[in-house]
């Protein structure tokens, strides 16, 4: 499972690494309710939540589906502007500003997606025009809970209001907690940003992205961008530009913006390496396959404790060689065995490091 980004005609000049102050909000929220994902980021939790006015905290529970999940592609307004080669603004206000130049439509319909919209990446929905399409809209949300109904009512309803309050309500946690932490990181997230710039400018694309994070790949015959995630997308650059926007209280997410008819954005994590590479989401599917069989489960008993032979398993197990041999190529296919030779036997011993960091890497997969 992949989102794949069609890059044909794409000039390097579109490419842009380039921080977001308002993104980095957004992701700030998140983090906020969603302390849990991010275990790296529990001190700058612990120190803006004790320090958070009561009411400020209660409006953020006000629409936190906006950014509990993942947050709303409201936070890159940028990435919708007509033109698709507007650039994030260097302030918050800024960006907040670019927020306005989002059309009507264009807000609703993102500000819907995580209250009734079942998927927003193929065509554009006519919810603000058409009868048929509001009524399914409430009633998708009615399903979620009454604060999206209540939500999904008001932004149908009134949308420049709506737009007002979120304006609003961020400027408010500008000043609450947030301005202070973007003074902190802006630098790091600007150099970053020239680094991979300078990767683009000397050593191509590929180069680039291979720095961003080893979940992307890049294809230059196909004129295709892979990034490994447990979704199934497609968008295309088109007639705009590429972004990547790094954040530094991110990781593990790996977010990807590919909104029908809106310009792709990568946003990805920046700061300490990471000590390999993450497996892909099917190596992740593969390995836990392996593991769930009732003989391998058996057999990775015996491993995790010594290494043996094809044979010496086959008698402890009380099954044919040929078995444990078919059992054994699975589990090596995963990446899960270790082997070494001593004279003409074959020794296999369970590769109990990549077995240990398998719940780490699968919580890491879910939540790229």
């Amino acid at each position: 499972m992949s989102v794949r980004i069609d890059i044909t005609g794409l000039r390097p000049e579109r490419v842009a690494f380039v921080p977001s102050p308002l993104a980095e909000l957004g992701m700030a929220l998140h983090v906020l309710a969603e302390p849990g994902h991010h275990p790296g980021s529990q001190g700058w939790v612990t120190g803006v939540t004790a320090r958070l006015d009561p009411h400020l905290a209660d409006r953020m529970c006000e629409a936190d589906f906006l950014w509990r999940t993942t947050f709303s592609d409201l936070f890159m307004p940028f990435a919708g502007v007509p033109g698709r080669d507007t650039l994030p603004g260097g302030t918050l206000a800024e960006e907040l500003d670019l927020l306005d130049k989002l059309t009507d439509d264009q807000f609703v319909d993102a500000g819907m997606e995580f209250v009734c919209t079942p998927g927003y990446d193929s065509r554009k929905r006519d919810v603000l025009s058409d009868p048929e399409t509001r009524r399914l809209a409430l009633e998708l949300a009615a399903a979620r809970g009454p604060r999206q109904v209540r939500f999904a009512q008001r932004l149908l309803a009134d949308p420049p209001a709506v737009r007002a309050w979120l304006r609003q309500f961020l400027e408010d946690c500008d000043e609450a907690f947030f301005a202070e932490t973007w003074s902190r990181v802006r630098h790091t997230l600007a150099g970053d940003a020239r680094h991979k710039t300078e990767l683009l400018r000397h050593k191509g694309l590929a180069e680039a992205l291979g720095a961003v994070s080893p979940s992307i790949t890049h294809d230059e015959a196909a004129a295709r961008i892979t990034v490994d995630k447990l979704v199934e997308s497609r968008t295309a650059t088109e007639d705009g530009g590429l972004l990547l926007v790094p954040t530094s209280l991110g990781r593990p997410h790996l977010t990807v913006l590919h909104r029908f008819g809106w310009q792709p954005v990568l946003q990805y994590p920046v700061g300490a390496a990471e000590p390999a590479a993450p497996p892909s989401v099917e190596q992740l599917a593969l390995r836990m396959t392996a593991l769930s069989h009732p003989v391998r489960m058996r057999l990775c008993r015996n491993l995790a404790r010594s290494a043996y032979t094809t044979g010496e398993l086959a008698q402890m197990l009380g099954v044919t060689a040929p078995e444990i041999s078919r059992h054994l190529a699975v589990l090596k296919k995963a990446d899960l065995l270790t082997t070494r030779r001593r004279g003409r036997y074959v020794l296999h011993q369970l590769d109990v490091a990549v077995v240990a960091r398998l719940g780490s890497d699968f919580l890491e997969g879910v939540l790229r």
